[in-house]
């Protein structure tokens, strides 16, 4: 069985990572003009010292963590979620968040936003221009973005915005005051919304406060360099930093400040994607270039390091205060599971696949509530669970 949703989305980008970083120019923030310049897309990253899943000493305890070169392995513990079935097609991408749920057909060409009251729904229904397609779609307790891309990669592309509580929307596109460009990661959380745009020239993350509707330009990539895998926590923002070697030398930053800060105790040039909790950081690297959809994760809780175990490249996630990533089958016939990391309550399995080969697609957060799609050889389930 073939991963066909996911992290598969970062490995093709992969491939035409060096293209995509010769392609970068200045873009002219017109919406019907052709974009300037491809949207690097990652080849995975993150800098420091190096890290390695070392077995700790005996006197290292999955309560103190170890060390960067040997964190202590965190023993997951099963605590399953209450798992309910989403209704209609387990091919549509549901999100579902407190009173709303947000749904993309298969083929990407309609997205719908519900509010759900009382046993009354209302519905708004958006059927994407010809040529354009959903690319990201988001949902918190305050906010939904949908974000639509040319197929042809030519025209920057357009998000709407819904503010919840009001049911008012607003649209950014290549003529707003921080111009979207074509492709490029998106990130939602915080009241802020992050994406990637030009500037004099160069490829930056713009920083979009989403009730005053103001963009800024939060941090620019340094010539020849892109970003993506961007995430919003409580914390902070990070991005995942590349560059155009082959293979690429990747690296997980912080953005504070106009400033892009290494994420500490990383493996050099091996990252994929990372991002900040209140007491420390979770991130990926990738152990074999050959096989960059098998991540490995680490947790850093205060100065104490932690060896979360294997991983799908890609789909690393926060939803209400925790870190959650996928995890394919580790014995024959075993199930692919979605694994929880908090600094206080450790690793835990919480959601276990029906029997058969199978794999996950990416956690869907919205706000205090996952859902998430199992593809599996015994059929396919779509599940949602409060938090």
């Amino acid at each position: 069985m073939r991963r066909s949703t996911g992290s598969l989305r970062y490995v093709a980008g992969a491939a035409a990572l060096v293209l995509a970083l010769a392609a970068c120019g200045s873009d002219d923030g017109s919406d019907d003009e052709p974009d300037a310049g491809a949207t690097p897309t990652p080849s995975a990253s993150s800098s420091s010292p190096p890290a390695s899943s070392a077995t700790p000493s005996a006197t290292e305890s999955a309560t103190q963590g170890g060390t960067a070169d040997a964190p202590a392995a965190a023993t997951p513990r099963t605590d399953l979620l209450d798992w309910q079935p989403v209704d209609g097609s387990v091919d549509d991408t549901v999100t579902r968040g407190d009173g709303w749920t947000l749904t993309v057909t298969d083929d990407g060409s309609t997205w719908r936003l519900e509010e759900t009251s009382g046993g009354a729904t209302s519905s708004g229904r958006v059927t994407a221009n010809p040529g354009w397609q959903v690319s990201d779609a988001m949902l918190d307790d305050d906010w939904a973005v949908v974000v639509l891309q040319d197929e042809q990669e030519q025209r920057p592309s357009r998000a709407t915005v819904t503010n919840l509580e009001t049911g008012k929307a607003y649209e950014l596109n290549g003529r707003s005051d921080a111009p979207t460009t074509t492709g490029g990661t998106w990130a939602l959380g915080e009241d802020t919304l992050l994406h990637a745009t030009y500037d004099g020239g160069a490829y930056c993350l713009a920083e979009v406060d989403l009730a005053s509707q103001r963009s800024t330009v939060a941090w620019c990539a340094p010539k020849r360099q892109g970003f993506n895998a961007a995430h919003i926590t409580e914390a902070g923002e990070s991005v995942l930093s590349f560059d155009d070697s082959q293979p690429s030398c990747r690296t997980v930053v912080t953005i504070d400040g106009g400033d892009a800060v290494p994420f500490t105790g990383t493996t050099a040039c091996k990252a994929w994607e990372g991002l900040l909790t209140d007491d420390g950081a979770v991130w990926s690297t990738i152990p074999r270039e050959q096989r960059i959809e098998e991540a490995e994760y680490v947790a850093r809780v205060g100065d104490g390091y932690f060896d979360l175990g294997p991983g799908v490249a890609g789909s690393l996630t926060e939803c209400d205060g925790a870190t959650y990533f996928v995890r394919d089958p580790q014995t024959k016939g075993g199930p692919a599971a979605l694994m929880r990391w908090t600094g206080d309550d450790g690793l835990s399995v919480v959601y276990e696949s029906p029997k058969g080969q199978a794999f996950l697609e990416e956690p869907r957060c919205g706000g205090e509530t996952m859902t998430l799609t199992a593809r599996t050889s015994s059929g396919d389930e779509q599940v949602t669970a409060p938090l």
